[in-house]
C-alpha cells in the first residue's frame, strides 16, 4: 500500500486533486470538511492521507507516508540532507512562490545584497547589536546569507504576519514567501534586486525508502519515472 499525503485544505488541496484527476486518479474527502479522511478511485493500493503541508515532510522521513505533495520550501527548510531520504520525483505546475529578502521602502541607497551589507555594518556600530531579520526560515536563509559573505545580522523567529515586524519594529528587515509582492507592498516593503533564496513550487516527493516496483507502477499510470 502506498500512502499518499496531500495538503489537507484550501486551494492546495484542490489543485492537487485536479493534477491527479488529470492523470486519471481521483482524489476526494470522505465527509465533511473537518474530517481527515480521503478515498481514492483510479488507482489500487493507494491511499489518501490528508495533513497540512507543513506535515508532510516530516511523514515522508519517518515513513509514515510514501509519497507526498508539499511546498519545495518547506522540504528544504525542514529537512537537512533531504535528499538521502526523499526523492524530489515532480514539479506540479502550480503554488509557486518565492523566498525572498524584503528591507523597508525608505531604504533608499539598498538595493543589492552588497548595499544591505553595509547597512548591517553599519547598523551594529551605530545600535551595539545586529540588524535583525523575520523569518520562519532559518536554515535557508542563514544559508544564503553564508553563501553571500553576509554575517552582521540575527534571525528572529516569525510564524505568522512577518511583513508585520518591520513596522512593529520587532526586526529591519525579512525573509519570507510570496508570490505577488502585493502584501510586502502594502506593507511598505521591497525586494533585493538579487535572484530569490528559493524558487518554490508544489512538488510531489517520494520516501527514498519506498522506492520498488510498487511505486515505480504508480509513478508510471501517472506518466512519469523516479
Amino acid at each position: 500500500m502506498i500512502r499518499l499525503g496531500v495538503p489537507s485544505k484550501g486551494r492546495l488541496m484542490e489543485q492537487t486533486f485536479d493534477w491527479f484527476a488529470d492523470r486519471g486518479v481521483r482524489l476526494s474527502r470522505s465527509g465533511s470538511d473537518r474530517e481527515y479522511a480521503g478515498r481514492v478511485d483510479g488507482a489500487d493500493g493507494l491511499s489518501l492521507v490528508l495533513l497540512s503541508a507543513g506535515e508532510i515532510p516530516r511523514e515522508l522521513r519517518a515513513g509514515r507516508i510514501e509519497l507526498g505533495v508539499t511546498g519545495t520550501d518547506l522540504v528544504r527548510e525542514k529537512l537537512a540532507g533531504w535528499r538521502s531520504d526523499i526523492v524530489e520525483i515532480a514539479g506540479m505546475g502550480f503554488g509557486h512562490a518565492d523566498l525572498i529578502l524584503a528591507v523597508p521602502e525608505c531604504w533608499r541607497d539598498c538595493e543589492t545584497l552588497d548595499d544591505l551589507s553595509s547597512i548591517a555594518r553599519d547598523f551594529r556600530a551605530a545600535h551595539g547589536f545586529r540588524l535583525r531579520i523575520a523569518t520562519k526560515y532559518h536554515r535557508l536563509v542563514r544559508a544564503w546569507l553564508a553563501h553571500h559573505e553576509i554575517a552582521d545580522y540575527q534571525l528572529v523567529d516569525s510564524q505568522g504576519a512577518t511583513e508585520g515586524t518591520v513596522a512593529n519594529q520587532t526586526a529591519e528587515a525579512i525573509a519570507d514567501i510570496t508570490s505577488s509582492g502585493e502584501t510586502l507592498r502594502a506593507n511598505n516593503l521591497k525586494i533585493l534586486s538579487e535572484e530569490p533564496i528559493l524558487r518554490s513550487q508544489a512538488t510531489l516527493f517520494a520516501s527514498r525508502a519506498a522506492m520498488g516496483p510498487e511505486m515505480d507502477r504508480f509513478l508510471s499510470q501517472l506518466g512519469m519515472a523516479a
